[in-house]
């Protein structure tokens, strides 16, 4: 089933619903029959809403039925002037802006003072929500703006009867929306996995005219001067430089596959996720990809509080219009979420996989670009949003597990990879095109220079029982990392030599350690994770588990306590060690000091600027017993630790679906010291330079 095939089954079932419910929204703008207190909200959003439908009308008018959706851009956008797309993508977002968050019902704080605190989180929830489907009306998904026209307009209806309704019945409706149509969302999200017929965003990077910048505003997601500056940026440069971040980036996922002795002739499927500004780059990187017979996909997740706002559920990114906006809004599904929509929801996740397995099987595997350089930001808590309570919090773990489980069965584990590569974008400052060059360099770097390097390190590190790492200056790390025992160190390893294939770029070893005698205190003065800012966050480990944890983002302990629970913790109790390494790339720890850009590079080049240590599962996660082996033909037989070697009798404990990367710069490093099983001790970094021979130019750049 084509493109336009599969929106217009959708388009049909809603033919003569969606002219009803845009009249009935434009008749609500005007309407006296609810309450004062209500009446600005119902306004507002339906207001919004109904511009959407119009906005959905005008863009695709008569496109379905002609099949000219493909082609550079549609009439709609080439009779506007690109000074009145980027009028127009303002006003749409302009609500939730910064400077006008404040008095927007979008703000949980705001909503709740004007309509009270439980109607202003269910409310606002729904205006989040409906806020979410700006994208859907640039797609042609009128469904979508069909049946959460539907939903509000059930709810409005509510509240013109004379008695006010209670918030548990507004709540209700709200819950069996979600529960009703689970199916419907989850039949989106598997289907736009496996069908590059559903080739919206990958139509508008091979056929635009990139040099028409009008191209950006076809996503409907907010346009920054980011987006902006990056098109005009690559458009620049020469063809050969895009060509070969594009063969770096498409190297690094097919080597993902050969070093992993996975057979990538199998499959059909690979998934994009990048940047809106990027085209320029993915235009030649899908044309890699398809002579490795890969065609590409995009996943169509919405950022509705079903399919998981403000936790990079799109795989079509930009720059967010207001990063607190977000945050108030991720746990928005804490107004439905109990145990039967959980069910719910696996079950339509099942019955979406089951009439797709086939090309399910063939998925290769994401290939990611992401960026960096964003002002950090350090959310505000906001007492009116909404919070996952201990019940939910222990439903969406479980809810993740499965989601993951069913998944696996599917698209095995074993069978699939990635790759992931990162630039910076022009937020990070005036020298964005020199910083541009030198991450392009990094990317780059001589991979079997770091490789001969890298197993040196290895060959001291295999020698001991466990490593001791320690900080200097502010930095109170003092951690000891228990490794597996080798039983033929002459064929074993427990350190893979990481070079630059899935996670590009190259500069680390690393293992999944054991975790009883792996404790101590493991401290960075400043990170950022998932987009967020981490001030003097501690971590306690006890037999490889984390014990207790605390950071300085606000005055409150319980806050920031809550904040890590929350956010690196994933709503878990505990993580274990899922991995200790060694970044190897002095390079591009020079390329921080030296642009002072050390807060804002991504976890993906930060880990290879010092040792790292990751919470959550394995390096290995569902592949633990795929053998995995070392360029000098050593088996890494670190694949798997005491918790996830529970797999073997119950799934469900042996998996955290997280791991996450924190990392200690050089600067703040002291030693690592390989313990032998006798008490000896030999440094691999001392005083924070490498000392093993062999690797003394990984020491130029620290100088």
């Amino acid at each position: 089933m084509g493109y336009q095939e599969f929106w217009l089954s959708y388009r049909e079932e809603v033919e003569e619903r969606f002219p009803l419910v845009e009249g009935r929204l434009k008749q609500m703008e005007a309407e006296e029959t609810v309450a004062v207190r209500w009446r600005g909200y119902f306004r507002h959003v339906a207001a919004f809403l109904h511009r959407l439908c119009v906005l959905e009308e005008e863009i695709h008018a008569g496109t379905m039925e002609k099949g000219n959706l493909r082609g550079g851009l549609p009439e709609f956008f080439t009779k506007k002037s690109l000074e009145e797309l980027q009028s127009q993508n303002r006003a749409l977002y302009e609500d939730i802006l910064p400077e006008h968050y404040g008095r927007s019902y979008g703000n949980p704080a705001y909503a709740a003072e004007q309509l009270g605190e439980g109607y202003g989180k269910l409310l606002g929830m729904l205006y989040a929500d409906i806020r979410a489907l700006i994208p859907y009306a640039f797609e042609g998904r009128n469904y979508e703006l069909t049946i959460f026209g539907e939903l509000l307009i059930e709810i409005y209806n509510c509240f013109e009867q004379e008695e006010q309704p209670e918030e548990r019945e507004i709540q209700q409706i709200i819950y069996w929306f979600y529960h009703d149509y689970s199916e419907v969302f989850m039949e989106i999200s598997v289907r736009s996995q496996t069908s590059p017929e559903l080739d919206f965003y990958t139509q508008i990077i091979m056929d635009s005219d990139l040099s028409d910048l009008r191209y950006l505003y076809r996503y409907g997601a907010y346009i920054s001067a980011n987006e902006i500056e990056v098109a005009k940026f690559l458009n620049g440069m020469e063809e050969e430089k895009i060509q070969a971040m594009a063969k770096t980036y498409t190297e690094g996922y097919r080597i993902g596959f050969a070093v992993t002795g996975k057979d990538l002739s199998k499959k059909k499927f690979v998934e994009l996720r990048y940047p809106i500004g990027f085209e320029r780059m993915l235009r030649a990187a899908v044309k890699n990809f398809q002579e490795m017979g890969l065609q590409p996909v995009v996943s169509r997740n919405g950022e509705t509080s079903f399919s998981g706002r403000g936790n990079a559920s799109s795989s079509v990114s930009g720059t967010s219009p207001n990063r607190q906006y977000g945050y108030d809004h991720k746990s928005d599904k804490a107004a439905y979420f109990d145990k039967a929509f959980v069910e719910r929801r696996l079950e339509a996740l099942r019955s979406a996989y089951e009439e797709r397995k086939e090309a399910a099987a063939l998925y290769a595997g994401p290939a990611v670009v992401e960026t960096f350089g964003e002002e950090g930001f350090v959310p505000k808590p906001c007492v009116q949003a909404y919070r996952l309570d201990g019940k939910q919090q222990k439903l969406n773990v479980y809810l993740a597990g499965q989601s993951m489980e069913i998944t696996n069965e599917y698209i095995k584990g074993e069978e699939r990879s990635f790759t992931i590569i990162s630039y910076p974008i022009p937020e990070i400052g005036a020298q964005f095109g020199e910083i541009f060059a030198r991450t392009a360099e990094v990317n780059t770097l001589d991979y079997k220079l770091y490789q001969t390097m890298q197993q040196k390190l290895i060959d001291v590190l295999d020698k001991g029982a466990s490593v001791h790492i320690t900080g200097k200056g502010r930095n109170a790390t003092d951690m000891t990392v228990a490794l597996h025992p080798l039983e033929n160190p002459a064929k074993q390893t427990n350190f893979e030599n990481c070079v630059a294939d899935v996670n590009i770029p190259v500069g680390e070893v690393f293992t999944s350690p054991l975790l009883k005698g792996t404790q101590g205190h493991l401290h960075v003065t400043q990170v950022f994770l998932d987009g967020m800012k981490y001030l003097d966050l501690e971590l306690d480990f006890k037999d490889g588990m984390i014990c207790n944890y605390s950071c300085r983002n606000f005055d409150s302990e319980q806050e920031n306590r809550k904040f890590i629970k929350e956010n690196l913790l994933k709503h878990h109790d505990t993580l274990p060690l899922g991995e200790f390494a060694i970044g190897t790339n002095t390079t591009a720890y020079r390329m921080g000091v030296d642009y002072q850009i050390q807060d804002k590079l991504p976890i993906l080049i930060a880990e290879k600027t010092g040792p790292h240590f990751a919470v959550g599962d394995t390096c290995y996660s569902r592949a633990e017993d795929t053998p995995v082996f070392n360029p000098d033909g050593k088996e890494i037989v670190a694949r798997d630790n005491e918790v996830s070697l529970s797999r073997k009798e119950d799934t469900s404990k042996a998996y955290y679906n997280c791991h996450t990367d924190i990392t200690i710069p050089y600067d703040e490093l002291d030693s690592i010291t390989v313990i032998m099983q006798d008490g000896s001790c030999e440094d691999v970094i001392r005083d924070g330079k490498f000392v093993v021979a062999g690797t003394e130019e990984l020491n130029q750049p620290l100088q």
